[in-house]
């Protein structure tokens, strides 16, 4: 085997693939302009397609969202970047971003009761939510006479998708992942980028915008961001796909925001299907439903972007020292009014 330099025969030394180093030298005059470009290009695509997956049983610390300054953390221990205010110039990256023509899918589950909260989700959205971009809302109900007229801005449409009555709150939220599944593989790989699942039963205050745009996007829950991993709500029963065991964790994410790339997202929505079909036909089910099985994948395939409790409040809850700001929350609500069965 002949190698081209002496940094090439180590990295093969060291068993490390070279594939996608072949650019990274793009340093000949004679390529010039269209080399670097096409440079560029490949790693572009290199980092766009890169799964940060880690194995299972790796023992490290938890990653702390607050440090011992009391000031917020602002990248993860694999160096995806935690999105605080004060992180993202909004002018800027809002710039750089309308340059590329992009598409954002928004889907909306919205069944029995839960559509009094349509009003207030899409209304505060339409102040807040990607102001100025494409955004296509997808809502699932089984109400649709109960959508309320809207009025949307410039770009903007809402799709509305008539799905059955279930008479437990828990059938609903486990079918939110082969919904989200079918939906992707049948219209969004043809007409989105970048796709986000959110509850309805929230209402945003506040920006949230492309500075959320990422691979694969997980949301910081609000209720365990300085608790200790031991006790965070995982599922802990080894039989479950979604066990994780209570030395492993690194935060607890909310299951009321996933999103990232159309493909990706299809990814996590086909794999937390697959487990919740295993769990199923064992007759189990997770602790929290999709969200245990939401944090089983997040926590062995790393989100690429981590988005703070800013966007992911509950109005419950006073305001704390680290979030400045609050972009998204779940409203107060009383569970036995809106939900179908306790």
């Amino acid at each position: 085997m002949k190698f081209q330099n002496i940094t090439t025969f180590l990295l093969v030394l060291a068993g490390i693939s070279v594939t996608g180093l072949i650019f990274l030298g793009c340093t000949s005059t004679s390529v010039k302009y269209k080399g670097n470009r096409l440079c560029l290009n490949q790693t572009k695509e290199h980092q766009e397609n890169l799964n940060l997956q880690s194995p299972q049983g790796l023992s490290y610390n938890q990653p702390s969202v607050v440090g011992s300054d009391g000031k917020v953390i602002a990248v993860t221990p694999w160096l995806a970047p935690i999105v605080w205010e004060g992180t993202f110039d909004p002018t800027l990256i809002d710039s750089i971003y309308k340059q590329q023509n992009i598409t954002i899918a928004t889907t909306v589950f919205a069944l029995g009761k839960y559509t009094q909260f349509l009003k207030e989700f899409l209304e505060s959205a339409e102040q807040n939510y990607f102001v100025g971009f494409r955004v296509h809302y997808y809502l699932f109900t089984d109400h649709p006479e109960q959508v309320p007229e809207v009025k949307l801005g410039e770009e903007r449409q809402l799709t509305v998708l008539n799905v059955p009555t279930s008479n437990r709150w828990q059938e609903i939220t486990l079918s939110r992942m082969e919904r989200l599944q079918k939906l992707i593989e049948s219209q969004l790989i043809n007409e989105a980028d970048y796709v986000f699942s959110l509850d309805v039963d929230t209402k945003f205050y506040g920006r949230w915008g492309v500075e959320s745009l990422g691979r694969l996007i997980g949301v910081i829950h609000p209720g365990y961001y300085q608790t200790p991993r031991e006790q965070f709500p995982y599922e802990r029963r080894p039989e479950s796909q979604a066990f994780i065991p209570q030395a492993e964790g690194d935060y607890y994410y909310g299951g009321a925001v996933i999103g990232g790339l159309v493909k990706d997202v299809h990814k996590v929505a086909k794999t937390c299907r697959e487990q919740l079909d295993i769990d199923a036909a064992k007759s189990i089910e997770a602790a929290w439903q999709e969200e245990s099985h939401l944090n089983k994948y997040f926590l062995y395939n790393k989100p690429s972007k981590v988005l703070s409790p800013e966007y992911l409040w509950q109005d419950f809850k006073p305001h704390t020292n680290e979030v400045k700001i609050i972009r998204f929350s779940q409203v107060i609500k009383n569970y036995a009014a809106v939900r179908p069965n306790p």
